[in-house]
């Protein structure tokens, strides 16, 4: 099924990939690094999408230590890259992300990825799971501001030659449907990742696929919405 989008930009951990597990115990080592008490899984799960510095910063007792948020980013960083290289790194594909990609890279249709996750992170993943060569433009908070800004969106924009009407932001935190919204984007939210349904729809999504295979269909039905 067709649809008039030119530019689908996806965030990706809790959307292309289900990373959870991993940076939970990334971010438990990176505090315990800095000798800090490990915050809740529930309470990571919530800032993933954001960047290194913000979601550090949001699970910290004193936010705006900056010098502890500098630290425990550092050890974070250290921690994931450690975990990277172990036998039992797991950080799966979501179901149906190859065969979506798949599909939707066809014909003049660009494909991006905007990301709190560093660039080398989003390198790797990328490599490890073969995914790389769907995505023209890679947008990441090592030379954008992080989510809910609309920088990534509109740098990735530029890159594409495509406008706001033509540009579609598929995520699965709130933060990606804000920074959406800033960015005067369709925004749809995936029923998989890490934020509920009902805060994608308040936070602005115009819909809320339950499976990658229900994507094609809505992005032909939001696109003829916005032509009318």
């Amino acid at each position: 099924m067709s649809h008039k989008f030119s530019l689908i930009v996806f965030d990706y951990d809790g959307t292309l990939v289900d990373s959870q597990h991993m940076i939970v115990r990334a971010m438990a080592d990176g505090f315990a690094a800095a000798g800090l008490a490990a915050p809740p899984a529930q309470d990571v799960r919530r800032v993933i999408g954001l960047s290194l510095e913000q979601a550090c910063a949001a699970l910290m007792l004193d936010p705006g230590d900056a010098a502890a948020v500098a630290r425990v980013a550092d050890s974070y960083r250290q921690a994931f890259l450690a975990l990277r290289t172990r036998p039992d790194y797991y950080e799966p594909l979501f179901p149906g992300t190859r065969e979506a990609l798949m599909q939707l890279n066809q014909g003049e249709v660009r494909l991006g990825i905007a990301t709190g996750k560093a660039r080398r992170g989003l390198l790797a993943s990328l490599e490890r799971h073969g995914i790389g060569a769907h995505f023209s433009t890679l947008q990441t908070t090592d030379t954008a501001a992080g989510k809910p800004h609309p920088e990534m969106l509109n740098r990735a924009m530029s890159e594409a030659g495509a406008g706001p009407d033509e540009t579609v932001l598929i995520g699965d935190t709130s933060f990606d449907m804000e920074m959406a919204g800033n960015a005067g984007v369709t925004g749809i939210g995936v029923a998989w990742g890490y934020h509920e349904t009902l805060e994608l729809r308040q936070a602005g999504a115009a819909a809320i696929v339950e499976t990658f295979p229900a994507l094609p269909v809505t992005l032909s039905a939001l696109s003829a919405s916005r032509a009318c």
